[in-house]
């Protein structure tokens, strides 16, 4: 079920304050692309089911798009909502880290870390290392910078971060670098793609071959795929978040 929705008001007294959903809202979407669910979204954020569809209608008013299609088996975001969901999660991430920094300051304490992170570390890793920072050493004023892997080394090799976290295989020289982590990479397809019928494993072969939804150039995650499959055929889409793909 879709929602046709009136355009928002593109007038100057507009104020971008009544353009943009406010950060419960946003919550609320990211919870529902995550769960799969309006009722296990409301639930995690503590409203009654009846109180999310409400938010989540005024949302898409406000926007001028349907955000979410809801059915008995679930609520899945709209193409639109994908998008919506991406910018989203920005926003609560730099909340996040704009809370944590009111709070060093309401602290009266002048300690300053920039830090710079590429989009999957920012994405889904940093906001609870902030939080837990913030536990450990509450003095500390954070602020983020996001973006692909390249983009963090240059933030760093200019003297704008104080500290990069990136995912990939090497790092620029001039820098130093200490591995922190692993994770691995999956293909991901929609239920009704034939690699998602197949009981036999993919050759790297044929996924090289296969045009693919990829991130952006000079992300390291990117960067790992082609290595690992010794090149990829042209994306059929490039997006510049983990969020987004």
């Amino acid at each position: 079920m879709s929602l046709s929705t009136p355009a928002p008001d593109p007038s100057p007294e507009a104020t971008l304050a009544h353009r943009v959903p406010d950060l419960g809202a946003l919550q609320l979407l990211l919870a529902v692309a995550r769960l799969g669910s309006l009722g296990r979204a409301a639930r995690e954020l503590g409203i009654t089911q009846p109180a999310a569809s409400s938010r989540v209608r005024a949302m898409e008013r406000q926007l001028g798009v349907a955000l979410v299609d809801r059915s008995p088996r679930g609520s899945r975001l709209t193409d639109a909502g994908a998008l919506v969901t991406d910018w989203a999660g920005r926003i609560v991430e730099a909340a996040e880290a704009f809370d944590a920094g009111a709070q060093a300051l309401r602290d009266r304490r002048d300690s300053r870390l920039r830090v710079a992170a590429s989009m999957t570390i920012a994405e889904y890793l940093l906001p609870g290392w902030l939080i837990a920072l913030r536990t450990q050493r509450p003095d500390t004023a954070v602020s983020l910078l996001a973006g692909n892997s390249a983009a963090v080394a240059s933030r760093l090799l200019a003297g704008e971060a104080d500290l990069g976290f990136v995912e990939g295989l090497t790092v620029p020289g001039g820098l130093d670098e200490v591995v922190i982590a692993h994770d691995r990479l999956v293909v991901v397809t929609a239920p009704g793609h034939p690699w998602a019928r197949r009981r036999k494993p993919l050759a790297a072969e044929e996924v090289a071959a296969t045009p693919l939804i990829l991130r952006e150039e000079g992300s390291g995650t990117r960067q790992v795929l082609e290595a690992a499959l010794g090149g990829l055929a042209r994306p059929l889409i490039e997006l510049s978040s983990t969020t987004a793909v």
